[in-house]
Order: C-alpha cells, then structure tokens, then sequence
C-alpha cells in the first residue's frame, strides 16, 4: 500500500491509499520471545553455587584479581569489627556479661560491620584516584575516535509513566542534538516507552514527541509506543520492547525520565561492549545537577565530591561483577533477552510476587549467565535529577525499601556469582541499617534506665564467690565514638581534599569547598536520624504487606510547606521530645551523648521545611556554595535541556483531543483502528460515546478517556458530534 506524507502536517503524519491518517510511531514489530524462568530459591548451600560459563570465552584476568580483592576486604572488614567490638565490651558496664549489654554489643557489630564497608570502600577509591591508575579501568578499552561498525545499532530507551512531558522531552532532544552532533547517528535509534495512565499527560505526549520529530527532523530514528497493559511497571516495559523490537539492535541504553547523556558518552559505551565481547551491562555514575531547593543542592553537591570515591572503590572491589542501576547503562540485548526476563516470585506474603527492583536481579542474572557487568566510574557525560526536597526522597525510599527486601529472598537463589548475593545483602542493609540503629539506640536507653532505676546485683551467679562491678570507663567511650565518627566522616574529608587538590575552582574555590564539606556533613548528620525512623517504617511496612505507592518523583524544583511536614513529621518531633526529656530525667549527663539523635528529631518539621526553599539555594548559589562544576561550566547538553524546559510551548490535553481538530486528527492516527471487532465491542463504543454526548467529555473518568483516546473511530464520531473546530473549554 502505498503512503504519502499528509500535506501540511507533520512528517510523523502519513496518508494511506484509502485516505486514511496514519503515524510513523514505531518501526514495523520484528518479534522475539523473552520469557522468564523460575526461580530455583535453595538452602545456605547455594552461596557456593557455579555460574553458567559461556563457550568460546577466555578466562578474564580480572575474575582472579576481584576474588583477592574481596577476600581482602572482609579480612579488614572483620579485623575492624572485631577491635570495634572488643572495645564495645570495655565501653559496656559489666562487659557484655548481662542480656542486654549481648543485644547492645550484638547491633553494635553489625552496624560497625556496616560503616567499615563503607570506609574501606572510599578509602580504596581515594587512592585509586589520588595515584590516576586503574589497569581494569573499562573506559579505557575504548579507542576514542573508533569507527562503530555498520552492525552495532543501538536502540536508546526511555520509559517513563505520568512524567512531565516538558522535562522528558528537553532531556531527550538534548541527547539527540549531541549524539548527531558527534556524526554517529545513523548508530542509534531512540524509543520513548510510556506507561502513562493520565489522559492529559497521554495526548500531551504524542503531541511533544510530534513537535521532537519536527524540531530534529528525527522521523524514522524517535519512536512512541504507549503500551495499553501496564504490567510489571518499568522491567515489564522493557521486556515489551525487547519483545517487539530487540532483535533489531545489538545494545541498548537504558534512560529515566529525568536522564541526559552526552553524544560522546552514548558512542564510548557502544565502543567499550564492541572491545569487550565479555561485557554485558556497562554502568555510568550519574552526576546530578539541575535543581535549586537547598536539599537538592546540598544532595548534587555530595554526589559530585563524594561520589566519585565510592564508585572508584566499588569498581575496584567489584570489577566485572558490578552494580546495575537500571538507568544511563548500556546493555547487550541478546543475553538480557535470553537470560534477564524475570518471572514472579513463588509464594504469599509480602516479599513475594512481582520483583521492583529490578535492575540489581537484572545484573546477577547477566553475570550468572557469564557475562561481565562493569561500572565506567570515570566515563563524564551521564546526567540525573535529585530530589528537590526530603519528602520527595522519602517517598522514593519507600518504594526502593520494599524492592530491596524482595530482592533478600533471591540471596539463596541457584547459581549466582557471591558478588551479587553481596550486592542483594547491601540493598537490604541499606534499609535494614535504620531499624537496628533505632533498636540500638533504644536499648542504650534502656540500659540507661536499668542502671539509674535499678539497683544493681553484684551477684548474679549460683554459688558466686566475687561480687561483679559494673565498670564504667567514660575515656574509653568517647574514644570509640571518636573512631566510629572517623569511619563516617573520614570519606568525606579526604573527597573534598581531593578536589582541592586536583583543581577546585569549578567547584568555587577551596575556600568555599571546605565550608560546603563542613555545612553538608553537619546537614547530613541532622538529616540522618529523620531518615532513620522512616526507613524504620518502610521496613517494618514492607514486612506487613504495606501498600506502596509507585508515582512518578516531581521532575521540578517543589518546597514543602508547614502542613505537610508537620504532617509527616510531627510525630518524629513529639517522639525527639519525649525521648530527650525521659534521658534527661535518667541522667542529665547522656542527655548530651544522645543530643544529635533527639535534637535533630524534634528539629525535623523545620529543617524539613526550610531545607526544601527555593530561595535559601539560590542565595547559596550566589555565595558560591555547593557549588558545582555542572552550574559553574554547565555542559551543552544541560543548557540545552534546561532551555528546552523554559521555552516549551503549553502542550494540549484530553479536551484538546476531542474539540481541537489538528489535535484531534493526530490522536486519531495514533490509535489503532479495530474496525474487525465483536459486536460487543461495537456496542461497549457505541455506550462510550453516548456516555461522552451525555455528560460531556470532561466528565469521564481517566478510564473512560484512555478508552476514547484508544479507539480513533469512537473519538471522530465524539469530534463530530460536538461540534469538532470549537474553542475547548478550559481545563
């Protein structure tokens, strides 16, 4: 059949023969199975397990190098804590020898174990960074400047589900002006993949994605598919994408919503998986700008100092049996598809049925499979959002809590590499850190009060000769918490004299580094008990079955005002009070020692109000604090996304579709025309659209309006019979 572009439409518009508008949204369907297999959940035994080895392919170099490192770091992970512990005893009045003190001294070990991960983490990162070598540094398998060969076509994804259509779209032009600016382009292929339920955000989409394919004369390289059954959230898109399309392409990067990638970043990641035919997944480390709350802020300017000693010590621990985080990586997409599908989790309760967070399992059973995942920890050009404020963080805790502790039940799960039975057991620790951190607290108070109100038994054995003293050693105590503080703050001393030292002035100087080290660890710190009470609930919610909601984050800088955080917060503040008065009764003196936790507690309503201003990160701005290199000399591709955002013209809506005839043409071509169907379905229209004539469009609910917008030929009668070419009412 023949097709000519519509006269005086856009190129994202056809005409058929019979006179029929059709669009250009996606490439003809080359179909694949991906299905998901079980999942073999076995005993303690299964953590000696075997990966599935791929033929053909050489040992690596590196497998032997990450075994040794490992090993090395749990021999300083367990050295650490056992000091730490021994010291615990000394600290403890009758040294560990009561039921309480063995609670007490038991929490102690694993959160110390917790913190020492994380020291020994940044450590290995700063001198990795300090000394500039790295030989199992994948970014530096890649030939800058390499041919792509004509066979590496990469499809770029973005899924999104109820975004802001304006922010989406500025990101994804950017990124598409940079990669055609690198004269690769004929390479890759870009897909917006919505799930999107709201009928306003659903016309506005095809409406931005039409005016993107204009605007980059990108018709035939940007597609739109909008998937009518929303299952299994973001994995599932994927998966329906691989199914539909993925034999076309060898790789595929992976984008959030608010992601924006460099054309040099997205061609020097086809280049590492072409040199490394052993990589599966390669990961970037996102570098977060864009925002101006304070909380934003504070949070970018941690993520660019601190950041990049984490991800040089984890790739340094990990090597090619990496982290996933399920955005701005690229992926091989002929394993994902064989061995990446993922499947429900067998049983009932609470940690069963659909897996959430998906990128970690995605990654353990690429590496499972034999295939590396690898962590570009020094690859620039890859770009997120924070964020804007801590209720908005919160909410996305909530939602990564529950996937991590599904992820939990996948530890014991048959073959897979004990890296990434590690990786599930910190995604769980992450979030299991606060609920014991807030045990330990409670019961040093408790013990506190056993020894104020209680009096003490100097025998508590049968036929004790000696009596037993409790010891109390205040040096000793302040001398571990001193070294415990060390563990946390350490990092973060040596991330800014590292900046310091290889040029800070992006950064606005070591005179503003310093204070802004200093400012946002002391932020941190009156932050991290506030978290710690709502981790505590996420856990104890995802145990119980909680329902979680799964909205999308504001793609916008918003403050939170006085009621919503005296909602969210005013009972972590009544709590702080009471606690701190009941220590103080007990004992005026550890009052004090427990300060930080209860003063930040009962400070949380207003530091969670004033930490989300507008203004108070601007006024930081302009002071040059927190200051980073991506605000100091922005990147063309953030100028460019951001002022793709200001200039973005008002985007039509559901009424739009129904009165507007440009609009209401295009939504049309669109939709899918099921002419063939029951009668039925033919009567199930027909109530549709009387439902519509009756009550007016603006009455439906979201349902009913998905359902319009889906069949083009109930929406031409509804265009008609209301008088299609009227002005829409406002909505």
């Amino acid at each position: 059949m023949g097709l000519r572009i519509a006269p005086g439409l856009s190129d994202a518009l056809l005409v058929d023969s019979g006179g029929t508008l059709r669009s250009r949204m996606a490439p003809p369907v080359n179909r694949l199975p991906m299905a998901p297999r079980g999942w073999p959940l076995r005993t303690i035994f299964s953590l000696f397990g075997r990966t599935v080895a791929r033929r053909g392919v050489r040992p690596c170099p590196w497998r032997r190098a990450g075994a040794i490192r490992r090993a090395l770091l749990l021999a300083l992970v367990l050295a650490q804590t056992a000091l730490a512990a021994w010291s615990m005893t000394a600290v403890l009045p009758y040294h560990g020898a009561q039921p309480l003190e063995i609670a007490i001294l038991a929490l102690f070990v694993l959160l110390f174990g917790w913190v020492s991960a994380g020291f020994w983490t940044a450590l290995t990162g700063f001198l990795v960074l300090m000394s500039g070598s790295d030989r199992y540094a994948i970014s530096r398998t890649a030939a800058p400047g390499a041919a792509i060969e004509e066979g590496a076509r990469t499809a770029i994804v973005m899924p999104i589900a109820n975004e802001s259509v304006a922010r989406v779209f500025a990101g994804l032009r950017a990124t598409f002006r940079s990669l055609a600016a690198t004269g690769e382009l004929r390479h890759f292929d870009f897909f917006v993949l919505s799930d999107t339920s709201d009928p306003d955000l659903r016309v506005a989409e095809v409406a931005a994605w039409r005016d993107a394919c204009d605007a980059l004369d990108a018709s035939g390289r940007l597609f739109y598919r909008r998937r009518t059954h929303r299952l299994h959230r973001k994995s599932g898109n994927l998966a329906d994408f691989c199914r539909r399309w993925g034999r076309n392409y060898r790789y595929m990067v992976v984008l959030d919503a608010d992601s924006v990638m460099s054309g040099e970043c997205l061609t020097t990641l086809v280049r590492m998986m072409e040199a490394n035919p052993n990589a599966g997944i390669v990961q970037t480390v996102p570098r977060a700008a864009g925002r101006d709350t304070l909380f934003a802020r504070t949070q970018q300017f941690a993520n660019r100092v601190y950041g990049p000693l984490f991800a040089a010590g984890l790739h340094f621990w990990q090597l090619g049996e990496s982290h996933y985080w399920g955005h701005n990586a690229i992926i091989r997409v002929a394993p994902f598809m064989r061995h990446c599908a993922l499947g429900r989790l067998p049983g009932r309760g609470a940690l069963s049925g659909e897996i959430l967070s998906h990128d970690f399992v995605e990654a353990a059973l690429m590496r499972r499979a034999g295939w590396a995942v690898w962590l570009a920890y020094d690859l620039p050009g890859s770009h997120e959002e924070m964020p804007p404020n801590l209720a908005d963080e919160l909410a996305r805790d909530r939602r990564w809590c529950r996937g991590n502790l599904i992820n939990s039940r996948l530890l014991f799960a048959e073959g897979l590499h004990p890296a990434h039975r590690a990786v599930f057991m910190t995604g769980v620790m992450a979030y299991l850190a606060a609920p014991l951190w807030f045990l330990f607290l409670l019961l040093s108070t408790a013990l506190l009060a056993v020894h104020t109100l209680v009096p003490p038994r100097y025998f508590v054995k049968p036929e004790q000769l000696f009596p037993l003293w409790p010891e109390w050693h205040p040096e000793w105590a302040v001398a571990l918490f001193g070294a415990t503080a060390m563990l946390l703050f350490l990092p973060k001393i040596l991330a800014g004299a590292l900046v310091v030292a290889q040029g800070s002035r992006s950064y606005g100087g070591a005179l503003r580094v310093v204070p802004g080290v200093l400012t946002e660890s002391l932020l941190s710190a009156l932050l991290a008990p506030i978290r710690m009470l709502f981790h505590t609930q996420f856990v104890a919610g995802a145990l119980t079955g909680g329902a979680v909601g799964w909205r999308s984050p504001p793609r916008e800088d918003v403050e939170t005002g006085w009621g919503e955080a005296l909602r969210r917060h005013g009972g972590h503040s009544l709590l702080g009070i009471l606690w701190a008065g009941a220590v103080y009764w007990l004992n005026p003196a550890f009052a004090w020692w427990l300060a930080p936790i209860t003063g930040a507690l009962a400070l949380s309503v207003p530091l969670s109000v004033f930490s989300s201003r507008i203004s108070l990160g601007l006024r930081a701005r302009r002071a040059r604090l927190f200051l980073i290199p991506e605000e100091s000399r922005p990147p063309r591709e953030l100028r460019w996304a951001r002022a793709g955002r200001r200039r973005a013209s008002p985007l039509p809506g559901f009424l739009d579709a129904v009165f507007d005839p440009a609009v209401n043409a295009f939504v049309q071509a669109c939709a899918v025309a099921r002419n063939g169907r029951s009668p039925g379905a033919h009567q199930v229209r027909q109530q549709l659209v009387h439902r519509v004539l009756e009550s007016g469009p603006g009455a439906l609910g979201a349902s009913d309006k998905n359902a319009l917008l889906g069949d083009p030929n109930a929406l031409a009668l509804v265009h008609r019979a209301l008088g299609g070419g009227a002005s829409a009412p406002d909505h």
